[in-house]
């Protein structure tokens, strides 16, 4: 289970680039960036901008919730990167909905936005039952 992993890599961890929901979370902004690049360019300021915005937000989120002092911080961030991922979630199915994104290409992206949703679950869960 994704609680007990994060703890034993707490040990191991030097930085938020060591913690596995930050790769996890990078490759699913790397995906997205992809994606999009198949987008027409009428949509660069629109969805392709939002998608992408929203996809970095989420390691970005990370990596700046490992870099906060107390615990009720960490959390804090970590509930705005697993916003920022229902964002993301919610642009990608809207730019299938529209024909932005066949199902085919994006599937991949949403596979990864909830493997990653799983593992902020797991870690804010873990880190709410350590404060207890």
């Amino acid at each position: 289970m994704e609680n007990s992993e994060e703890s034993v890599q707490k040990s191991t961890v030097k930085s938020y680039r060591d913690l596995r929901v930050w790769n996890e979370a990078m490759t699913l902004a790397e995906g997205c960036y992809l994606l999009t690049r198949g987008f027409p360019k009428d949509e660069l300021y629109g969805m392709t901008a939002q998608i992408r915005r929203a996809a970095a937000s989420v390691p970005a989120n990370i990596a700046e919730a490992y870099g906060r002092e107390g615990r009720g911080e960490y959390l804090q961030f970590l509930r705005v990167a697993q916003g920022s991922l229902k964002e993301l979630e919610t642009h990608v199915l809207l730019s299938q909905r529209v024909g932005l994104s066949p199902g085919k290409a994006s599937a991949p992206v949403l596979d990864q936005c909830e493997a990653v949703g799983k593992m902020l679950h797991g870690l804010i869960r873990s880190l709410q039952s350590k404060g207890s």
